[in-house]
């Protein structure tokens, strides 16, 4: 994208730049002089959305902490679904390329800054729920859910991590770990 005396960039636009950079290099690649050259417009631009770096961040944050929020809501809308369903469907989500990329990224991010690292941990701790109570729906007792669901989160955050050394399961492997979970729940 370029900016251009008869385009002006948004707020969504600096953001969605940045977020692309965070992906694909980390956090310190997001500079203003980096940006601008990007985006094909001067440091003008930048300061007239942005006081600083830090305020491209935080509105960086507030942006994927929305993204967050409505991906969260569309989890808790497969409710419909049998449980087993509703695991499959987030571990689909979880391996789409798009999906890890942000998560991995974030989760780096975190490490240094505590707004993004609070909505990670209610991330996780919304997901563990879910993926708990599906469990329970399945017939586990709460020991055998919590225990179950922890090592399919931690799974799913390891993932993240790993993607780049390990091969990405299928979703003919996310079927067979579904398979595995129902014929451990009738054992």
């Amino acid at each position: 994208m370029g900016g251009s005396a008869s385009t002006r960039l948004s707020v969504d636009d600096w953001t969605e730049r940045a977020l692309a950079l965070l992906m694909s290099e980390g956090v310190a690649a997001i500079k203003v002089n980096r940006l601008c050259r990007d985006l094909g417009v001067t440091k003008g631009s930048f300061y007239w959305h942005f006081a600083d770096v830090d305020a491209l961040m935080s509105a960086l944050a507030e942006r994927w902490c929305a993204e967050t929020r409505s991906a969260l809501v569309g989890l808790e809308e497969l409710h419909h679904l049998p449980a087993l369903e509703r695991i499959r469907a987030m571990a689909l989500r979880l391996v789409d390329d798009h999906s890890w990329s942000v998560e991995r990224a974030l989760r780096d991010w975190a490490r240094t800054d505590a707004r993004v690292a609070a909505v990670i941990a209610q991330t996780d701790e919304f997901i563990f729920e879910l993926v708990q109570a599906a469990l329970l729906e399945l017939g586990y007792d709460a020991t055998g859910a919590r225990l179950r669901a922890g090592l399919l989160v931690y799974a799913g955050i390891g993932f993240a991590h790993g993607q780049a050394a390990l091969a990405k399961p299928t979703p003919d492997d996310i079927d067979d770990l579904m398979d595995l979970i129902a014929g451990d729940v009738a054992r």
